[in-house]
């Protein structure tokens, strides 16, 4: 995914140092619409870049045409660092939700961008669900009032489950 951005040290900054990317290459080039720098992020080292920032985005686009830009959490640990470093970042709509079939934590980037932090639960349950969840619990807490709200939901079953089913439609 490439995003157009106004200020982009400080989303390379955000993108690095909250999120945990990699710069993996940097540089400019020219385009029709001028000459831009692009810089390069991953957190895998299988892909060159996930993510490449470039100059370029009007300061009066308006509307933004992303709707979330989401980030897969190795762990629910993971998740709450990123939720506890994003308390003293400059950005806005921290937002936890749980979904039954993930756990979320949602934010806008420091250019209004809004972004998905989360991990997958071991639970299905029909979508959209998003109920906000309460970070301050305790893990086994949070695991165990997530587990109740996915319960409560349409057509719950274990993912695996779904995932069985899934593969037989797509056959």
């Amino acid at each position: 995914m490439g995003l157009f951005v106004t200020d982009l040290a400080r989303m390379e900054n955000l993108y690095t140092r909250v999120l945990g990317f990699t710069a993996t290459d940097r540089g400019e080039m020219d385009t029709p619409q001028g000459r831009v720098e692009l810089v390069f992020l991953s957190r895998d080292p299988n892909e060159h870049h996930q993510i490449v920032l470039v100059t370029g985005r009007p300061a009066d686009a308006g509307f933004n045409t992303i709707n979330q830009i989401s980030f897969r959490a190795e762990s629910f640990a993971a998740l709450r660092e990123m939720y506890r470093r994003l308390q003293s970042e400059a950005v806005s709509e921290i937002a936890p939700a749980c979904h039954g079939n993930a756990l979320s934590v949602y934010f806008k980037d420091s250019e209004g961008n809004r972004i998905e932090l989360f991990i997958d639960t071991p639970w299905y349950c029909r979508q959209p669900m998003r109920v906000p969840m309460d970070m301050n619990m305790s893990d086994p807490d949070l695991w165990k009032w997530a587990e109740t709200q996915a319960r409560g939901q349409p057509d719950f079953k274990p993912m695996e489950e779904w995932r069985s089913g899934l593969a037989e439609k797509i056959r």
